[in-house]
C-alpha cells in the first residue's frame, strides 16, 4: 500500500491557487522531496496531508486513511515537524516527550521506555532533564524530531527540517532523519528549498514550483536529463583550432565562447579533463584554469523554470 496518495489535489485562497491540481504518491519506507522555493506551495500541501486545512478540490489519502472523512485516524498516523518550533522551552526534554506521549493516550511503561529510546536516537540522553531553553537550535530541532516519533508513526512530515540551522548541524540532523528512516521503517516526507539536502536525503524529489509537481524522480536521474558536466576552460593560444577540435569530437554537446577562453558541455556522465588536455596540447594551446561544474538539483530547476530557487523565491513574494 501507498503511504500517501493524492489525485488532483488543489487548494485555493480566493483567487491565489496555492496547489493546483496536484496527483502524486509517495511509496512505504520512502524518503520523499518535495523541493521548491518558498511560496511554491510544499508547505500548503503537507498541511492539507496533516487535516491542518482542507483541500479545494480533489483527494487524497494517507496510510490509506481519507484526508477529509478520515482526519482522527490520518493524525493518529503521522508525526509533524514543523517550519516554527513548538516546544515549551521551560520544560525538559523528557518532560516535553512524556507531554506529547500523554496526548496520544500512551500508558506510563510505554512512555518511559519511547522516550528513553528516542533521546538515545536524537543523542539528547546526557541533557534530558535540562530546560529545553538552555539548548541550542540544532539541539531543538533534534527533539522536535523526537517528538512526533514517540507514538511510532508511519509517516512523518518535515517541513523545513534544518531551516535556519548552521551546515554541520544540519548534516549532523540529515543523520538522525536516515537513521529512523533506514532503523525504524519510517515513511520521511520533507519540503526543503535546499538543493543538498534533497540531493544527499531523497530516494525521490518532487520539484515544486507555483503549486503544481514540475518534474519527479530520483535525483541521480533528474541530473543526468541535464546531460554530463560543464568544462570551463581559461585558454591562451590558438583557441579556433582547438574550438574546432573539440565542436568534432562526440563526448562534446557544444562549445561556448568566454571572455577567458570557452565553456565545453560534455555528452553522458564522465569527466574529460585529461582528453581536453591533450587536444589543447595537441593545437599549442595553454589552459590557464580549469573548473568542472556536475549537473545538480540547482541546474534542473533552473532548466525547468528559468530560475533559480532564490529567484523563484523573490518572485514569489513580489
Amino acid at each position: 500500500m501507498s503511504a500517501i496518495r493524492t489525485t488532483g489535489l488543489s487548494k485555493r485562497y480566493g483567487e491565489t491557487v496555492a496547489v493546483d491540481d496536484l496527483s502524486v504518491t509517495v511509496e512505504s519506507g520512502e524518503v520523499f522531496g518535495m523541493l521548491g522555493p518558498n511560496g511554491a506551495g510544499k508547505s500548503t500541501l503537507i498541511g492539507m496531508l496533516c487535516t491542518l486545512s482542507t483541500p479545494t478540490d480533489g483527494e487524497a489519502t494517507v496510510n490509506g486513511y481519507d484526508i477529509r472523512s478520515e482526519r482522527d485516524a490520518v493524525r493518529d498516523s503521522i508525526g509533524v515537524v514543523f517550519q516554527e518550533p513548538a516546544l515549551d522551552e521551560e520544560l525538559t526534554a523528557a518532560e516535553n516527550l512524556a507531554f506529547h506521549a500523554r496526548m496520544y493516550g500512551l500508558s506510563r511503561e510505554e512512555r518511559r521506555e519511547r522516550i528513553g529510546d528516542l533521546l538515545d536516537l536524537v543523542e539528547l540522553a546526557d541533557v534530558a532533564d535540562d530546560p529545553v531553553g538552555e539548548y541550542s537550535g540544532g539541539m531543538k530541532r533534534r527533539l522536535e524530531i523526537a517528538r512526533g516519533l514517540i507514538h511510532e508513526p508511519e509517516v512523518l512530515f518535515l517541513d523545513e527540517p534544518t531551516l535556519g540551522l548552521d551546515a554541520q548541524t544540519r548534516r549532523a540532523t540529515w543523520r538522525y532523519i536516515e537513521r529512523m528512516n533506514d532503523e525504524r521503517g519510517v515513511t520521511v516526507v520533507l519540503t526543503t528549498h535546499y538543493m543538498e539536502e534533497a540531493d544527499h536525503l531523497c530516494d525521490r524529489v518532487a520539484i515544486v514550483d507555483d503549486g503544481n509537481v514540475i518534474a519527479l524522480d530520483t535525483p541521480t536521474t533528474l541530473k543526468a536529463q541535464q546531460g554530463g558536466d560543464m568544462l570551463e576552460l581559461g585558454l591562451e593560444g590558438d583557441v579556433v583550432t582547438l574550438t574546432a577540435r573539440l565542436e568534432d569530437t562526440p563526448w562534446v554537446e557544444s562549445v561556448t565562447a568566454t571572455d577567458a577562453g570557452v565553456q565545453v558541455a560534455l555528452a553522458g556522465d564522465r569527466t574529460r579533463v585529461p582528453d581536453v588536455v591533450r587536444l589543447a596540447d595537441e593545437t599549442g594551446v595553454t589552459i590557464t584554469a580549469v573548473e568542472v561544474h556536475r549537473p545538480s538539483l540547482e541546474t534542473v530547476f533552473l532548466a525547468l523554470t528559468g530560475n533559480t530557487i532564490a529567484e523563484a523565491a523573490a518572485e514569489g513574494k513580489q
